[in-house]
């Protein structure tokens, strides 16, 4: 990959995504979007070389929006990073804690400062698009009465200040990425990507008794370790449920005998990707 890449994210320059999508493609161009649906439309399109996209967070859990989107788009996941998960109190320069009445994130963001913000009950909290939105829209009003919770990188990024860093409920918060790109523009044979120990796939069984069990044997058989399974719901069809599962591999042929062996069993079955395992 090259370092001119145009990566689209959800979000404003700044976010964790952002953040993320540097870390995978040091030098790459950023390509902000105010939707998820919107990243994928400028990745299928070809408006973009790829994107960055949140799949999972250690403390909030998996982000659905977008496996949805992993499957029903011709895109195939190459890569994936931690990024640790630093939340900060940002305000405009002059700015003091004691003045602020009103804070500004992302949802997720606000519920892992949920102590930080219990602490100090004279900032009532307001759920924004994005965290570095956040900051972007304090720093345009120039309130000194308003703050963000956001990264260090977009304090920086629009010229405010942290009051407060690492206010976040718990240090052991980490969220995973995924470098997305074309299916087109991937990998053609997956096996030449010799490093690649780990599958993310989804499938569907037949609504029988015993069709979840047997899918989940014939991994046990090839020794190969589930890592994460969840389901969601096939929209438009009550009580029918597409899984989606991470595997961890010994080597990518592996990963192709447990494609193999879950055709078998499944009335459909994707390859989300198949890549190296990111590491803390």
């Amino acid at each position: 990959m090259v370092n001119s890449m145009n990566i689209a994210i959800q979000g404003e320059p700044g976010s964790f995504s952002h953040e993320a999508a540097l870390k995978l493609v040091p030098g790459a161009t950023i390509v902000p979007c105010a939707l998820s649906a919107e990243v994928f439309a400028a990745l299928t399109s070809g408006k973009v070389d790829a994107a960055v996209i949140p799949i999972e967070n250690s403390l909030a859990g998996s982000v659905s929006e977008h496996f949805d989107l992993l499957l029903t788009h011709d895109v195939k996941v190459e890569r994936e990073t931690l990024l640790r998960i630093r939340h900060n109190l940002i305000a405009i320069p002059g700015a003091v804690t004691s003045e602020i009445d009103r804070v500004f994130s992302h949802p997720v963001a606000l519920a892992q400062c949920r102590l930080f913000l219990a602490q100090h009950p004279r900032m009532e909290a307001f759920a924004s698009y994005d965290t570095a939105g956040s900051v972007k829209q304090l720093v345009d009003l120039r309130d000194r009465h308003a703050a963000a919770i956001a990264s260090e990188a977009a304090a920086q990024y629009y010229g405010a200040e942290i009051l407060q860093a690492g206010i976040e409920d718990n240090a052991e918060n980490f969220t995973r990425f995924f470098l997305v790109r074309r299916a087109s523009d991937s990998v053609a044979d997956p096996g030449s990507n010799k490093q690649s120990n780990k599958l993310s796939l989804a499938f569907s069984v037949e609504n029988r008794p015993g069709s979840l069990v047997a899918v989940l044997n014939e991994l046990a058989d090839l020794g190969t370790n589930l890592t994460k399974i969840e389901s969601r719901p096939v929209h438009g069809k009550p009580w029918e449920y597409i899984f989606y599962v991470d595997c961890q591999i010994r080597s990518s042929d592996e990963g192709s005998r447990a494609l193999e062996a879950l055709g078998r069993h499944c009335a459909m079955v994707k390859e989300l990707g198949r890549y190296q395992e990111a590491s803390r």
